[in-house]
């Protein structure tokens, strides 16, 4: 079973990356291969700590363990290193940044097939666009192979030879106090071998870049930060590795009279004094369309209307949202002459109901304490 990250740099769970990056320097120290040779168990250890460095160095990385533990982690596709050497081949410029030059025992470039790179796009939708999902196209640059040399790097008729500055292994190495020193052999960039005539078009890469039309599904329910994922939509891979994936970032343009909570969807309507007391029927927008709606008689200023299963739909297919349409009741304003006699003769109206029941009230508190009286009377 893998032990907690945190653990094995010896941090806490809210540790900087400056904690972090410090921790992992005297580890990587301590039990580097060129201070511990043939040493099994200061390799295992120097594995185990650059695994948790890499994650936790990692923003999203380190979001997703902190999360779901080394399940999230592997989930997104990371499985940790098989021993030192993929950790000197994967951290290519990290030694450089904590010691100033590249140490250990590290190979060239791999010479198997090497998957693309993944991409991301930004692409702001509007809020109706949203809610009901759509199809877009957009153009993205990525890498693609190169039609001229089928990806191969090499020119029609070149001939591939081993590299003579480092006889093929892709390095050249020297002596640094107690340091096996390294670095990518200049000539062959790493790879060992050399072409006699690299490919015109792609300057001996393999890859070229060029601009695609992609179709994009975006399903009803999205909202900003939602991450879709094209698969094999990335750049072509090295030496016939596969593409890698496209990943699509949503950002929702915000609506000039809709507003979102959670899947519901929030409006407000105004209507009339008169409306509000008698009760009436409104028009009201929705995301798909207008409809008409009751208004309660004597519905009050901030009461809501919910229209069940209006809102948002659940991206992960469970019940939808409502529409929530918050009432405000309209005070009048200039109000003519006969407006104001209507208003003050309702206002005595609902004056004289008031202390009527003042009154009634009053009478039957005095008459129920005077059967009170007589009952002590009596007794």
């Amino acid at each position: 079973m893998k032990r907690d990250y945190y653990e094995i740099l010896c941090v806490e769970r809210h540790a900087s990356q400056e904690e972090i990056k410090k921790a992992y320097r005297k580890l990587a120290l301590k039990y580097h291969p060129d201070r511990n040779p043939g040493n099994k168990d200061a390799e295992e250890k120097f594995k185990e700590a650059a695994e948790a460095y890499e994650v936790l160095r990692d923003p999203e990385k380190r979001k997703l363990y902190d999360l779901h533990g080394h399940a999230g982690v592997e989930g997104a596709g990371f499985r940790g290193f098989s021993g030192a050497e993929d950790v000197f081949s994967s951290f290519s410029d990290l030694f450089e940044d904590f010691f100033g030059f590249s140490a250990g025992p590290r190979r060239g470039r791999r010479k198997g097939p090497e998957a693309g790179s993944d991409l991301r796009y930004d692409l702001t939708i509007s809020f109706k666009e949203a809610a009901l999902g759509t199809e877009k196209e957009i153009d993205i640059v990525r890498l693609e192979n190169c039609a001229e040399c089928n990806g191969t790097g090499a020119a029609e008729g070149s001939q591939v030879i081993t590299c003579p500055t480092c006889n093929g292994a892709g390095q050249v190495i020297r002596t640094e106090g107690f340091f096996r020193v390294t670095s990518l052999c200049p000539r062959c960039s790493g790879e060992g071998t050399i072409m006699t005539e690299p490919c015109r078009r792609c300057s001996g890469q393999g890859r070229v870049q060029e601009r695609r039309r992609v179709k994009v599904h975006i399903p009803a329910g999205v909202d900003t930060g939602s991450r879709l994922r094209l698969r094999n939509e990335g750049e072509a891979g090295l030496r016939g590795g596969p593409r890698g994936d496209l990943f699509i970032v949503i950002h929702v343009e915000p609506h000039e009279f809709f507003q979102r909570r959670g899947n519901d969807i929030l409006s407000s309507e105004m209507i009339s004094m008169t409306e509000a007391a008698l009760g009436c029927k409104i028009t009201v927008p929705t995301i798909d369309g207008e409809e008409e709606i009751d208004i309660p008689a004597g519905i009050q200023n901030g009461e809501s209307i919910t229209l069940k299963g209006r809102g948002f739909p659940d991206i992960r297919g469970t019940r939808p949202g409502n529409q929530v349409i918050f009432i405000k009741v309209m005070v009048p304003e200039n109000l003519t002459d006969r407006q104001k006699e209507l208003l003050r003769e309702f206002a005595e109206i609902e004056k004289g109901k008031k202390e009527g029941g003042f009154f009634r009230r009053l009478f039957k508190k005095a008459a129920g304490h005077g059967s009170e009286q007589a009952r002590h009377d009596v007794s």
